[in-house]
């Protein structure tokens, strides 16, 4: 385990990031699901139809079709959300839960984290839309939503609007993780380094560094993997990230072994 990071983690200095692939761990459904439920409800073949575009594109044409994004939202959490999940099974949420993290964020709309902290007994606060941000308390844990949430619709980034609309970075969300990040070191668990979402995340932080006057004093980030991927390794050590790369091939008991090593 990288001292630095252990060190971080111990003095509260380290944000978490938290991806599908932490969700994932519980079961719920994926993208290709996701849009072969789409499919269904607009009457075509789901293989076929995967066919004709990107997922963001696929969305987008259902809520042209639709008019909203409600019906498939509703789809959606319910089958995140299935009463046969058990949290208090997980021990990669349990973690999370006892690590020493000011601030989680996620792009995750599940409520999966929130139900890990209720479950053992950790309080925060959910932020998600500007309105949340009023009501925060000090010195209480934080759960960012950064691609939005399932109680609030309009927050939720799905079709290629909303992501564009995401690309601009200019929300308060966003200046908020500015402001974060000048002071935290970032651990991002959960992702795919083929994932242009995080990776465009990781160039986003970078330009927020370099514009800062404090550019010289960053706080090292990093990224958990289980895949070795020495090209990625590279990039992303210009980008200040050190990539942490288990020798576990299973990615559950990667991350498990991982975070009991960091948190306990």
């Amino acid at each position: 385990m990288n001292d630095e990071l252990l060190d971080a983690h111990r003095s509260g200095k380290l944000m978490l990031f938290v991806g599908s692939g932490v969700s994932a761990n519980l079961g719920l459904p994926n993208w290709s699901e996701l849009i072969a439920r789409i499919a269904e409800e607009l009457g075509y073949d789901p293989k076929i139809f995967a066919t004709y575009g990107t997922p963001l594109a696929l969305a987008e044409f259902y809520k042209k079709k639709k008019g909203e994004l409600g019906p498939l939202r509703s789809w959606m959490d319910r089958a995140w959300h299935k009463s046969t999940t058990d949290i208090s099974k997980s021990e990669i949420h349990r973690l999370i839960t006892q690590g020493n993290f000011s601030r989680i964020y996620t792009t995750n709309y599940d409520r999966w984290l929130e139900f890990a902290h209720d479950e053992f007994g950790v309080t925060y606060d959910k932020i998600a839309k500007v309105a949340d941000l009023v009501s925060v308390t000090d010195g209480r844990r934080q759960i960012i939503k950064f691609h939005g949430d399932f109680d609030a619709d309009n927050s939720i980034v799905l079709d290629e609007t909303s992501y564009y609309q995401r690309l601009d970075f200019d929300t308060p969300l966003d200046i908020k993780l500015r402001n974060d990040v000048l002071s935290s070191s970032v651990l991002f668990i959960g992702y795919s380094l083929t994932d242009i979402n995080i990776r465009l995340l990781f160039y986003r932080l970078t330009e927020m560094w370099n514009r800062s006057t404090l550019a010289s004093a960053r706080p090292k980030s990093y990224f958990f993997t289980n895949r070795p991927n020495p090209v990625a390794q590279e990039v992303l050590s210009h980008w200040g990230i050190e990539m942490l790369v288990s020798e576990e091939d299973e990615p559950q008991k990667a991350l498990t072994d991982f975070l009991q090593n960091l948190v306990l």
